[in-house]
């Protein structure tokens, strides 16, 4: 694979943040595919769902790859009143990148940014690189110092992992 350079990984680097590019044979769509190509645990796939309020707030909210994101819990932690995903025709033009392929790097002092904490279960987490074709391994702390998230409960109960 030639040298990536994508934004997000312009700025793990201009941040002095370790990292490891994972890089994929095959484009992938789903987090199980993701997983397979970079060799780790779905749940070390950070799962990252825009989500809108009735007023137009928006918020990042992050959780392990095979977990879903509560809007009901989100929209408490914040504040708000109903909040729903954002359709994905609209995510590329709100972050810069297509569904599947946003980060809290993406994000980043432009909505608030939630992490579930059982995000935290492993000392290593990945993130997309900005690129169908690679994944980005890094620290769960060093995300955590750099994007300083809300940490708080927003899994959905009761559910299967898929």
């Amino acid at each position: 694979m030639p040298e990536l350079n994508t934004p997000i990984i312009a700025m793990l680097r201009d941040a002095g943040i370790a990292y490891r590019i994972l890089p994929h044979q095959n484009a992938v769509t789903t987090v199980i595919e993701a997983a397979a190509e970079r060799g780790v645990e779905p749940d070390q796939l950070v799962k990252s769902m825009l989500l809108r309020d009735m007023g137009g707030q928006l918020a990042l909210a992050c959780v392990p790859g095979t977990e879903s994101v509560d809007p009901k819990k989100v929209r408490a932690a914040l504040g708000c009143r109903r909040m729903t995903c954002v359709d994905s025709q609209h995510v590329q033009s709100i972050t810069g990148y297509s569904p599947g392929m946003v980060t809290p790097l993406s994000v980043m002092g432009m909505v608030p940014i939630l992490f579930d904490p059982s995000l935290g279960d492993f000392d290593f987490i990945n993130i997309s690189s900005g690129s169908p074709m690679a994944g980005v391994e890094l620290r769960y702390q060093d995300l955590v110092a750099f994007c300083q998230p809300t940490v708080v409960d927003i899994r959905r109960d009761g559910e299967l992992k898929a």
